[in-house]
């Protein structure tokens, strides 16, 4: 445990999901944290809802996921589908969007959708739970600085005035777009041109709740105007009490008291409701990345070191990933058996991922979204418009099925000539190497991921015949667990072995006598 002393191996600012998930991922580890969060209690405001398939699967592995679900505020039976309209919410056309179950064979959990302040009250609880990590809840960071032995975070009480300071071997920034990590290490960003001001409602209306029960099972509604020029106009549920939130674009210079926020809601939904607003925040639509995930012993994470328009869900799950990544490459390195290069592949794997996501799909879909708008018009011409919406919806379905995060080609993993992590790519049964793993049954009844260790797996159609790697493992202090696949299992995934990373990506796959080569590259040392 950390203790009551000043001193932890990793420090963690910024209690979020991300935050506190890597906190938990460490602590299971056996690695001592300290998570400096600067609100007592989670804030009540509904973002960060989607959780991906990928993402549930992190929150299986952290002990979280039972918890999770039962924190859910909208009942299983309803579902948690979304859905695109043209014009107005309650307009003519409309169809499904972000059809997430049409990956779920590659998953090993189920996708989930609650509030982010349930999710954090859920990461919260499980957090308490493990004696590696400690909490400073009401708690900021004012100052961090490092040397070759390690870093200092000056921490200070929001409520008391008290402060102290925290040493550590490394530090990680998990603390938002405005990171306090980020700027004592001297990392810059790289923004885009999409600086616009969106507003955030939220409100209660029992009307609106009536009125959408034309469109059953869904729960997030995604609206495009011709005026907007593709920028979204986007409702989401919180409860099926009649409880939404809404973000849209707004004039510069907006304030909470300079437009009629009732009415915007109204045109954007094409009727007129009752509204009852619980919170009017804004904030401000752009896409920045690090443009360095490391500084020596500081690292970023989450919205630290990446920031993008709310769309399609991607932020928090992205965060989650970071999170994943980073925490077995920071316990190897402070357990003794990483590489010189393993923390540095954080950043090669990373951060190329969240440049696609940006590029490929939310920027590329304002794009598409624009070109749309300003082409079709069912005024001008509704066979050509409705033709097009038609075939849009079969585009909605390719951007599930494209959307692959993978790190083929990192420094970490072999890959094809000219190949880099991306976001863009396909699923498959099959292992391949940078890839996420597919589940498969075992013989003995297992989900393969339920064989799975918190360090490397070999998965092994022999496993009695891997003594070459079980003793390349022993002799580095790698954990390694070896589970027996068979022939069926062998032949989905084409391969006689896979060594599977602590984050379930696959690190190698081939032939077994080759296996024993493949642990000095997967952790940074060869």
């Amino acid at each position: 445990m950390a203790g009551d002393g000043d001193r932890a191996q990793v420090v963690i600012v910024g209690g979020g999901p991300v935050g506190t998930g890597l906190a938990i991922a460490l602590a299971q580890r056996g690695v001592e944290s300290v998570l400096v969060e600067r609100y007592r209690t989670p804030q009540p405001i509904p973002k960060g809802q989607n959780l991906t398939q990928r993402t549930m699967e992190h929150f299986h592995f952290w002990g979280a996921e039972k918890a999770l679900r039962e924190a859910r505020t909208i009942p299983r039976d309803y579902g948690i589908g979304g859905m695109t309209a043209y014009g107005t919410l309650l307009g003519e056309y409309h169809y499904d969007w972000l059809q997430r179950e049409l990956v779920r064979p590659y998953y090993f959990t189920d996708n989930e959708r609650l509030p982010q302040y349930a999710t954090e009250a859920v990461l919260r609880a499980r957090l308490a739970e493990l004696p590696a990590a400690r909490a400073l809840y009401g708690w900021s960071a004012e100052a961090v600085k490092q040397d070759g032995d390690g870093v200092r975070v000056t921490v200070a009480e929001r409520d008391g005035g008290a402060r102290r300071v925290i040493s550590a071997d490394y530090v990680v920034g998990c603390d938002g777009s405005r990171s306090t990590v980020r700027e004592a290490a001297g990392i810059t960003q790289t923004r885009s041109d999409h600086d616009r001001l969106m507003v955030l409602l939220v409100f209660r209306s029992e009307g609106l709740n009536e009125r959408l029960r034309r469109y059953p099972g869904k729960s997030y509604y995604n609206v495009l105007h011709p005026d907007l020029q593709g920028y979204w106009q986007f409702f989401g549920r919180v409860d099926l009490e009649g409880g939404f939130f809404f973000h849209a674009p707004v004039p510069a210079g907006t304030t909470k008291d300079s437009m009629d926020f009732a009415a915007l809601l109204h045109r954007a939904a094409g009727a007129r409701f009752d509204v009852e607003f619980q919170h009017i925040g804004f904030w401000d639509l752009r896409f920045a990345i690090a443009d360095r995930y490391r500084a020596g012993r500081a690292f970023v994470a989450g919205d630290a070191a990446h920031s993008h328009p709310p769309y399609g869900g991607y932020g928090i799950n992205t965060g989650l990933e970071d999170a994943a990544n980073l925490a077995w490459k920071l316990a190897a390195d402070l357990q003794g058996w990483a590489g010189p290069g393993l923390l540095d592949s954080y950043d090669a794997e990373r951060r190329p991922v969240f440049a696609s996501t940006a590029g490929d799909f939310i920027g590329r879909s304002i794009e598409v979204d624009r070109d749309f708008l300003a082409a079709f018009d069912p005024a001008r011409d509704r066979a050509a418009f409705e033709a097009e919406w038609a075939a849009r919806q079969g585009g909605a379905k390719s951007e599930v099925a494209s959307f692959e995060p993978n790190y083929e080609g990192s420094p970490i993993i072999p890959g094809p000539a000219g190949r880099g992590p991306s976001a863009l790519g396909s699923h498959s049964l099959a292992a391949r190497p940078g890839h996420h793993l597919a589940p498969q049954m075992l013989a003995d009844g297992r989900n393969v991921f339920e064989a799975l260790g918190a360090g490397f797996t070999l998965l092994a159609a022999d496993p009695g015949g891997m003594d070459a790697i079980r003793e390349e493992a022993s002799r580095r202090g790698i954990p390694l667990e070896v589970a027996a696949i068979g022939p069926a299992v062998q032949e989905a995934y084409g391969a006689e072995a896979i060594l599977v990373r602590p984050d379930q990506f696959v690190a190698w796959a081939g032939p077994a006598a080759e296996a024993g080569d493949a642990l000095g590259r997967a952790t940074g040392s060869d």
